[in-house]
């Protein structure tokens, strides 16, 4: 069921474009990251979608955003909507842009990964990371697989332990900034936040 995540956000983009929430309950999590960063830093956003509402709220702060994401036609939304910014499709298990950034963010992407394909993100994110730069993602609370649903199809996701996320993260560079499982101001999300050290 991995196989088909590219796949149903590509074909569904325009549904994903008007279902995606725009009442940034992110806020909290994005204020905190954007500390971090310089003003006016690079973000790589890993997973960007039509670039809202994660990119269009760092864009609106003056940070210079790179999103990259599986599929074209959310892609060229962002293109469209955001055209002084870079935006690539790009499949992020093969990420290689030979550009180091302020601060990297991949929310509600990486866990779409198989656990396989999640350990070797953080090697990816580490070479695309500069000096103190900032890293939050999202993942699941616990090791396994889950299958949601959506468009009347199978949404997978995946989470490695916390433990391994925290050894990845240090094998990689990055310590832990903080952490939070299932957060009610942020829909329940499991967030990371991390620094290059």
């Amino acid at each position: 069921m991995h196989e088909r995540i590219i796949g149903l956000y590509e074909e569904n983009a325009a549904a994903w474009d008007r279902q995606r929430g725009r009442d940034l309950h992110e806020r909290a999590w994005l204020e905190r990251f954007a500390a971090l960063l310089p003003e006016g830093g690079r973000v790589l956003d890993i997973g960007c979608g039509m670039g809202e509402p994660i990119a269009a709220w760092l864009i609106g702060r003056g940070f210079r955003v790179t999103g990259i994401d599986s599929s074209p036609s959310l892609v060229a939304m962002a293109r469209e909507r955001f055209p002084n910014h870079a935006w690539k499709a790009a499949d992020m298990r093969e990420l290689a842009l030979g550009e180091r950034f302020d601060g990297l963010i991949a929310w509600h992407s990486v866990f779409h990964l198989r656990q396989e394909d999640q350990r070797p993100m953080f090697a990816r994110f580490a070479a695309h990371a500069g000096p103190g730069a900032a890293l939050m993602f999202t993942s699941g609370e616990e090791e396994g697989e889950r299958i949601g649903e959506w468009r009347g199809e199978p949404l997978y996701h995946a989470s490695l332990d916390p433990a391994e996320y925290r050894r990845l993260l240090a094998d990689n560079g990055f310590a832990v900034v903080e952490h939070k499982l299932r957060d009610p101001d942020c829909g329940e999300s499991n967030v990371w936040l991390a620094q290059r050290s």
